[in-house]
């Protein structure tokens, strides 16, 4: 008897399709940001640039993914686990989202309009396209021939390399390699909560939401709980290293390696 997820798989999985997807993702969306001609340090601004800088490029970026994972027959891997991993790791997504909730407090929610909400709604899109590209699809691709442990690192790491592209919207490089490296941190709490869940959806809501709360406590004037959330944050990410061993121990994820019909 044949295994119905490798079934649903239309084509057979390989790294590069899923580094290519990863790729295609970057260029798409940097190009896109670019036609806007929002720099990228004034995205936040209000409402109107937030979403011609970035609304707009994750929206094109959603329905190109969403087309992709239905050619390629990638969406079951994509967004679930066969198994989950051991379930306590998941106090380190658990630390994040008080470094959440402490931004949404810190929010000056008197300096919003309904542009910038609505904008700030559609920026939620981005735990959709950063996940499917590297939580989601690329993992799909690395999990057909590499180790668990290379696909926790590589996918945390294309999670944090997309985000030099920052650097050429006007980010300062310092600025950018430290977003870099949060991102590698924030990729791995990310795939903990994948893991310890067994699907990817709860590390797209979370992710959704970080991004929300990041732009909504810069705009206007934060509160004064607003340096702690950092704080939280990278206490997250480096308990992530720290336990990430204990999700990729025993993992059978491996994509199966060609499409079955008996």
């Amino acid at each position: 008897m044949s295994d119905t997820r490798t079934e649903q798989l239309r084509v057979r999985p390989k790294v590069w399709i899923g580094l290519a997807i990863w790729v295609g993702y970057v260029i798409v969306v940097f190009v896109v940001g670019k036609l806007s001609g929002v720099p990228y340090t004034e995205l936040g601004r209000d409402g109107g640039t937030l979403f011609l800088g970035a609304g707009l490029m994750l929206i094109v970026g959603a329905i190109l993914l969403a087309i992709t994972a239905s050619l390629l027959g990638w969406w079951r891997p994509a967004l679930f686990e066969r198994e989950r991993s051991a379930r306590w790791p998941i106090f380190v997504p658990a630390i994040m989202v008080v470094a959440l909730l402490i931004n949404l407090v810190s929010v000056d929610w008197g300096s919003y309009d309904l542009g910038f909400f609505a904008a700030s709604i559609v920026l939620m899109l981005v735990g959709f396209t950063e996940e499917m590209a590297t939580r989601g699809l690329l993992i799909v691709g690395l999990r057909s021939r590499l180790p668990e442990g290379w696909v926790w690192f590589l996918s945390s790491a294309a999670f944090g390399l997309m985000h030099l592209t920052n650097a050429f919207g006007g980010q300062s490089i310092g600025l950018t390699l430290n977003q870099v490296g949060m991102a590698f941190l924030g990729g791995t709490v990310f795939y903990i909560l994948r893991r310890t869940t067994g699907t990817l959806i709860w590390a797209m809501i979370l992710h959704g939401l970080w991004d929300f709360s990041t732009f909504a406590v810069g705009h206007g004037t934060p509160g004064p709980l607003l340096g702690l959330s950092g704080i939280v944050n990278y206490i997250a990410g480096f308990a992530a290293l720290a336990v990430v061993a204990f999700v990729i121990r025993g993992s059978r994820e491996r994509t199966p390696a060609a499409v079955s019909s008996e």
